[in-house]
């Protein structure tokens, strides 16, 4: 690699000193080399201690790193990979924890046989909000154009647990969410007790509020005055 012009030095430690030189290769913009030089007690002769590649004040950086864990995303994990949980892991909890604290009684509702950690109260939390604000939420067109919710549906299957009260996961084959968790106020056309309407129905008429009225500006009113004597 391309050494360049001398830039300077600076002193390590007692007969120890570091010259740096510019690096001509163009992609390593801003970067040095770094030759350091020391003599031995008593000694005439320096030697050549170490020389390494060391970035300058306008050096080109990578990006700080991210541990792999947060830049991993839903989606990310394919056939044959592993993802560890670590142990840590503030959304599990001990399956058979004995502990006083209301908040974190998991065996009230999941016993966790024959598993070593089950969701803890910030793993229900954590999925209930994400579950909740999600597709299979009450907030999406599909939900809002729904004949009826989910949770009167016949191919509603309700979670256990704590989840039962909130979620469930749908059954029909031919809903958008077929095997999906779904919230209990979720919905879709797909609804068990959907009536269509027979072609060539008799149609009821729509009906108008006769009572209600509505405030014109005053503006509006003259105008129509106006109109009305012209």
């Amino acid at each position: 690699m391309p050494v360049g012009d001398h830039l300077g030095m600076q002193p390590e430690a007692d007969r120890v000193l570091t010259h740096f030189f510019a690096c001509l290769d163009p992609a390593y913009k801003g970067w040095r080399w770094a030759v350091t030089v020391a003599r031995a007690s008593r000694a005439k002769a320096v030697t050549v201690s170490e020389c390494v590649l060391v970035p300058g004040e306008d050096a080109l950086m990578p990006p700080p790193w991210v541990p792999w864990i947060q830049r991993l995303r839903p989606g990310d994990l394919g056939p044959g990979d592993l993802l560890p949980t670590a142990a840590d892991d503030v959304r599990l909890a001990p399956g058979y924890t004995q502990t006083g604290d209301d908040a974190e009684r998991q065996a009230d509702w999941e016993p966790g046989l024959g598993r070593a950690r089950v969701l803890s109260a910030d793993g229900r939390d954590e999925v209930a909000a994400r579950w909740y604000e999600g597709t299979a939420g009450p907030r999406t067109p599909i939900a809002a154009s729904a004949p009826a919710q989910c949770a009167t549906c016949g191919f509603y299957l309700m979670l256990a647990g704590g989840m039962r009260q909130l979620f469930g996961v749908c059954a029909n084959e031919y809903a958008p969410d077929d095997g999906r968790v779904v919230s209990a106020d979720h919905g879709c056309g797909a609804h068990s007790e959907a009536v269509m309407v027979p072609a060539g129905a008799e149609v009821p008429p729509p009906i108008v509020d006769e009572l209600g009225y509505d405030l014109m500006p005053v503006s509006s009113l003259a105008d129509e005055e106006a109109l009305g004597h012209s």
